[in-house]
């Protein structure tokens, strides 16, 4: 047991409601407080006097100068392991080029495909790791990662062992995806659904036999799958006993619908849901994820956040760190320009990055600093935790605590 202080503030998150609008007044802070972690979890939470004079023999960790602590951030939609670059991708939108002319050109998912097939274990786990620890280095302590750039048994079982590899080589917690129904690959001879059946068949019992993977995501879009094959898809996979999640309404509203219609733990994206489904959405215990970088890297509107928090709804905000659409990684960054677009308050970014996104995940063992909440946080050097999103990114972590343990 030890007691990890002084710091200057603590955001506990503590008693904050799991769905719908937050206010900043809500925020616990506990000033000059300390945190008591006894095996991996947070034992007690308070002034860091108190909790010394009370446990006169304990262990004290000593934060130097003046630091605040935050929950660990959980990022819970990223697609980092990958391989190749798509920076041509992004210099062609900018240049006015289409989604298909990009694509035609050499570009889009089907590129990021190729490159990820052709890269060998080795150096899909190395750069996966530096990926890993950049998002350590922010603060982020739960990762989900997601396969979709193999689309055949051979190379979606690549990405989730490679991922299961990693996950011995990092102390953050990797919570791994299969996005075998990302689009149907170039090189399969069969119509969509025959493709979906194929991964139903061919993949997902490989997966379960591995132990490699306990989510299914699938994209329900024009360019990918569409509604009824994907929905039918959606309860076979629930059947087969996996959790399920969906990239929703990104360009066409009316897939967050099927999201809730089939219990999916989230619908991520929804920049195109109309007011309709928000309502619908917010009657349901699936996750709005928002995806700010898919907005900046496309130049697409914002997920209605705003609209699904005062509906009711569970908003989480997570990276989307891909090749193609959302190259940047920083969901701090992303987050804090998604709260001015949006008009979020503090209260709702943090919770978005934290508890409402481990739920999103099936964990509610994270996300708040309270007793018996595994002790995952964050310190940034500052009296005032408002600095963390008011630098917009550009305020580093200090120290990122995984299970108690300091390893940033």
């Amino acid at each position: 047991m030890k007691l990890i202080g002084p710091f200057k503030q603590i955001v506990t998150l503590a008693n904050l409601p799991l769905r719908g609008k937050l206010s900043d007044e809500q925020i616990e802070v506990i000033v000059d407080g300390g945190i008591v972690v006894k095996d991996n979890k947070i034992q007690e939470v308070g002034n860091f006097d108190a909790l010394k004079s009370k446990n006169q023999n304990i262990e004290i960790e000593t934060i130097e100068g003046e630091q605040i602590v935050l929950p660990g951030f959980v990022d819970s939609h990223t697609h980092i392991c990958f391989g190749g670059n798509r920076a041509n991708d992004f210099a062609m939108r900018n240049a006015g080029k289409t989604y298909l002319e990009i694509a035609e050109s050499g570009g889009g998912i089907w590129s990021s495909v190729q490159h990820t097939r052709s890269a060998s274990e080795e150096e899909l786990l190395k750069t996966l790791l530096e990926r890993i620890g950049f998002l350590v280095s922010l603060g982020i302590t739960t990762i989900e990662i997601k396969s979709g750039y193999g689309l055949d048994v051979e190379n979606e079982l690549k990405m989730l062992r490679i991922i299961k590899k990693a996950q011995v080589q990092t102390e953050a917690q990797l919570v791994p995806t299969c996005l075998s129904a990302h689009l149907k690959p170039r090189d399969f001879e069969g119509s969509n659904t025959e493709y979906l059946n194929y991964i139903l068949t061919e993949i997902l019992p490989k997966v379960k036999e591995e132990e490699l993977a306990q989510r299914v995501d699938i994209f329900i879009e024009k360019s990918a799958f569409q509604p009824e094959e994907s929905k039918e898809f959606l309860l076979k996979t629930k059947d087969l006993g996996f959790d399920i999640t969906v990239h929703a309404d990104q360009f066409t509203p009316g897939s967050s619908r099927i999201a809730v219609e089939v219990g999916a733990k989230s619908a991520d994206h929804l920049e195109a849901t109309i007011d309709e489904d928000i309502e619908f959405l917010a009657q349901s215990d699936t996750v709005a994820t928002a995806l700010p970088g898919a907005s900046l890297g496309l130049g697409e509107k914002f997920t209605p956040a705003r609209k699904l928090l005062d509906a009711g709804a569970i908003v989480a905000i997570a990276s989307d760190w891909n090749p193609g659409s959302a190259p940047m990684g920083n969901l701090i960054t992303q987050a804090s320009i998604l709260a001015t677009f949006e008009k979020l308050t503090t209260a709702e970014v943090l919770a978005g990055m934290t508890f409402r996104a481990a739920y999103a995940l099936g964990l509610e063992d994270r996300g708040n600093l309270e007793v018996g909440k595994k002790a995952d946080f964050v310190t940034f050097k500052t009296d005032n935790f408002q600095n963390v999103l008011y630098n917009q990114g550009s305020l580093n972590a200090e120290h990122v605590y995984i299970s108690g343990t300091q390893i940033h």
